[in-house]
């Protein structure tokens, strides 16, 4: 298959820069939902979340 200088093609002939260029406006990425999922509340999420668990615990104890 001829390339005549116009991009990367891989031996099926599919466009690289066109497929990086639809994935770029494509949206959110699979970690960014589970970044924000964390932010906003979801099972399974905890890892990606940004809260400080020590603060929470602190907050949570009954105040005498």
């Amino acid at each position: 298959m001829t390339n005549n200088n116009q991009g990367e093609f891989t031996s099926s002939g599919t466009d690289i820069d066109e497929v990086k260029r639809k994935n770029a406006e494509s949206g959110l990425s699979y970690n960014e939902v589970k970044e924000m999922l964390a932010k906003k509340g979801g099972y399974g999420t905890a890892v990606y979340s940004d809260t400080n668990i020590e603060e929470v615990k602190k907050e949570n104890q009954p105040r005498m």
